[in-house]
């Protein structure tokens, strides 16, 4: 249930709700309608509108709204505390990471069912908060083992799927659970092979820089768009996962900014076209972005802020 604060006649696009949760992210309609015990009326001047939210934005976001991506930093060298192989480079003002991923996946059940899913990902480049400028680094598909290195990410996760709303497309729910292992490849000496993208060899220099699990995720097949059917079944569909994302020592001194890290990280996607049924190798292409859940600290000051303005503003009525 939500308390929406009805601001001389517009909905406040933050709103806090009965649970304890934060939501941010609602239109602002110019009127709604909701039952009466749910919404608490707060009347204020333009003022008093613009100090509570830029004081509570600038908490939840900070400069969100500058960029397309939440920004961090990544130090490339090669120490005994940050042994990726490469030479001294710092990355700043990276946004995303972008790369590609192999995936197999087993459905079971008919044209609906559950799914499990193994996911290997190379990145392959560092894209900039604007979401489209690539950052120089020494990462990336061209071996030179004196220099270059690979990072890699292992993901397994499992779910339910079921026919579309349109003809012909399939709906993909991912569960929560599962795993996240980010790696470094030093000199990018690691092979995959097998059937199973699990299945790794010759990277025994490999080190993990930061795990997690899956919190939720959504993926749409859909071989009757114009990307499928004219590219040759390529780009067939999207989807996207939401993980916990928690850096290991060595992580910590690859991911350098913020600090602390970032504690979420969104990987976006796009599938090749496949018949959900058995067993499917799928590849595509695949972003990771990263992100923050507020502290409960954080929402409770932003909780009491809030309680202290309508305070203010009742005794101003009152007077």
């Amino acid at each position: 249930e939500y308390y929406i604060i009805n601001i001389s006649g517009m909905v406040c696009a933050l709103c806090l709700c009965v649970s304890g949760k934060f939501v941010t992210g609602l239109p602002s309609y110019s009127s709604a309608i909701l039952p009466r015990r749910n919404i608490m009326k707060v009347t204020m001047n333009k003022t008093l509108l613009a100090v509570a939210m830029t004081a509570t934005l600038g908490v939840v976001s900070g400069s969100a709204s500058a960029a397309l991506f939440n920004p961090f930093q990544v130090t490339e060298t090669n120490s005994a505390t940050n042994p990726t192989g490469a030479q001294a480079n710092v990355i700043n003002g990276a946004g995303k990471i972008t790369g590609n991923y192999v995936e197999d996946v087993t459905f079971v059940g008919g044209t609906s069912g559950t799914f499990t899913t193994a996911i290997l990902w190379n990145a392959g480049q560092f894209v900039a908060t604007n979401g489209s400028t690539v950052l120089p680094s020494q990462i990336g598909l061209a071996v030179q083992p004196t220099t270059n290195y690979g990072l890699y990410a292992l993901l397994t996760g499992s779910g339910t799927y079921a026919p579309g709303v349109n003809p012909g497309t399939s709906v993909f729910t991912f569960n929560a659970g599962g795993s996240l292992a980010a790696w470094i490849d030093p000199g990018q000496t690691t092979t995959f092979s097998g059937t199973s993208v699990a299945s790794i060899g010759g990277g025994t220099a490999d080190y993990l820089i930061a795990n997690g699990a899956v919190k939720s995720g959504f993926g749409t097949l859909d071989p009757t768009l114009p990307t499928c059917v004219s590219g040759g079944g390529i780009n067939c569909g999207s989807f996207g996962t939401t993980t916990s994302f928690i850096l290991t020592a060595l992580g910590q001194n690859y991911f350098t900014g913020p600090v602390p890290f970032y504690n979420l990280s969104f990987q976006s996607g796009q599938f090749d076209n496949f018949t959900p049924s058995g067993t499917q190798q799928i590849s595509g292409s695949l972003d990771a972005s990263f992100g923050s859940v507020p502290e409960p600290a954080s929402l409770a000051l932003m909780g009491i802020g809030l309680m202290g303005l309508a305070a203010s503003v009742r005794r101003r009525k009152q007077a």
